[in-house]
């Protein structure tokens, strides 16, 4: 998940280096999206690992 909200990330930064607006900040935001969503389920497995009993 993280790899492809760098993915969106970097096709941003070209599209916006190139002078297409529209598709970066649509690819902007869905690199946005992903990056939250990747954080939020990274920190759900942490508190999980904490969670559970040692072996």
């Amino acid at each position: 998940m993280l790899y492809w909200a760098i993915v969106f990330l970097i096709i941003a930064l070209v599209a916006g280096a190139l002078g297409f607006g529209g598709i970066a900040g649509t690819a902007a935001t869905i690199a946005k999206i992903l990056f939250v969503v990747f954080l939020v389920l990274f920190l759900v497995s942490l508190v999980s690992g904490w969670r559970r009993p040692p072996v």
